[in-house]
């Protein structure tokens, strides 16, 4: 296949092949780009594969940052732009079910693109744009297909994330795992316990955030991957309704997490060790606590001011979200022009201080920080305007 009009970001990298070509190796586009490119997807990132070695390609540019060197990997530095440049490299047994113990540089193309994890990102590409296509991902990627390079059995015995990295992919291309690659996912799924969580995490959230998540959920229920992901144990079931309802990707990590709290039938304290079983940041955690209530909250009614208030203007819309994902009526619009009625949106908005309430007699202690959440409250409810004197008598009558 040749391509003839190349994305913006090859042709700025192209000088960097030919630099690499005119010294006399071999240098091609490799990996998701050139699958992104044929399937006429945006592309982010741009890598080179290379058979010149990393001292090679060190002596070849004057700027150059040692990244993954063990591995052979030296990212070129080049009119303000990184590109990461790997030697071709053939691997050795991988004892962590994760990395090879040790890698060997080598001139071949080929031997560098079998050990590749599928055949849709075994593609390599001349500045050009030539497509070298030694295992049939053409093929794989016209009949939207996800199949294993070479042998099935022995890419996730090598490493064990790839296969949440299928289950990733059939959600954001909305392709199929071919039936071989399938069965050995599913002969290897208890090899996912021994991959770091943080790992899993960027898949799972990946395919949650992808095209079709259905997909990646039923690839994940056939082959039972689902039961070596934390917090899944005994939630079959949910996860079958879930894909059910998932026909399109959520809006990131917050209405995901969300909808597992919810579809898992977790209350506060179980969500919380879920998320810590999962290693999410506090904000997210915070923000997941925060949508999973005002979320169930909507299944059955809109929310109140105060709910609305409680939930936060930002986190309102993953809410309903998640809310109509799970079978409640879409109140976007509603919501939307409720928030923007409300009298205050923030604690600081308050037209009244603690600093004011001293003044006036209030004395230091827990009570002032009653009465300025009884205030706080009642502005957001309508109960009283959110006015300094109005609140100070308000105050008067709490105190």
């Amino acid at each position: 296949m040749q391509l003839e009009h190349l994305p913006r970001d090859f042709e700025l990298a192209r000088p960097v092949l030919q630099t690499i070509e005119q010294a006399g190796f071999e240098a091609y586009f490799v990996g998701g780009s050139v699958r992104d490119t044929i399937l006429g997807k945006k592309i982010h990132d741009v890598d080179i594969a290379t058979s010149a070695y990393p001292d090679e390609i060190k002596h070849l540019f004057k700027r150059t940052v040692d990244t993954g060197i063990d591995h052979g990997t030296v990212m070129i530095l080049d009119h303000g732009t990184g590109y990461e440049t790997t030697t071709f490299r053939s691997e050795s047994t991988y004892t962590d079910f994760r990395r090879p113990d040790h890698v060997t540089f080598v001139r071949s193309l080929r031997e560098d693109l079998k050990r590749r994890d599928f055949t849709i990102n075994a593609l390599a590409m001349r500045e050009n744009g030539e497509v070298i296509d030694l295992f049939d991902g053409l093929a794989d990627l016209k009949n939207r297909q996800i199949r294993a390079v070479g042998d099935p059995q022995e890419r996730f015995h090598e490493d064990a994330l790839r296969m949440m990295r299928a289950v990733r992919f059939a959600s954001q291309l909305d392709f199929d795992i071919v039936p071989a690659t399938l069965t050995a996912m599913a002969d290897h799924a208890n090899l996912l316990a021994k991959i770091a969580v943080e790992r899993t995490q960027v898949e799972l959230l990946k395919l949650f955030t992808g095209q079709t998540p259905q997909r990646g959920l039923n690839a994940m229920l056939k082959t039972q991957l689902w039961r070596y992901c934390p917090g899944f144990d005994h939630q079959e079931a949910a996860l079958t309704h879930l894909a059910q309802r998932l026909t399109t990707g959520v809006s990131g990590e917050v209405a995901a997490w969300a909808l597992l709290s919810l579809s898992f039938g977790l209350d506060h304290e179980q969500t919380t060790q879920f998320l810590k079983h999962w290693k999410t940041s506090n904000q997210v955690a915070t923000d997941v606590q925060a949508v999973a209530v005002a979320a169930q909250a909507l299944m059955t009614q809109p929310l109140d001011a105060w709910q609305l208030y409680r939930c936060g203007a930002n986190r309102v819309p993953i809410a309903n979200e998640v809310a109509v994902i799970l079978g409640a009526p879409d109140r976007a619009k509603q919501l939307t022009e409720a928030i923007a009625a409300l009298p205050i949106q923030q604690k600081r908005d308050v037209a009244l201080t603690g600093k004011d309430l001293m003044q006036a007699g209030v004395q230091p202690g827990p009570q002032l920080g009653q009465i300025l959440a009884t205030l706080e409250r009642q502005v957001v409810m309508g109960v009283v305007a959110n006015d300094r004197e109005a609140l100070l008598a308000q105050a008067q009558t709490l105190n």
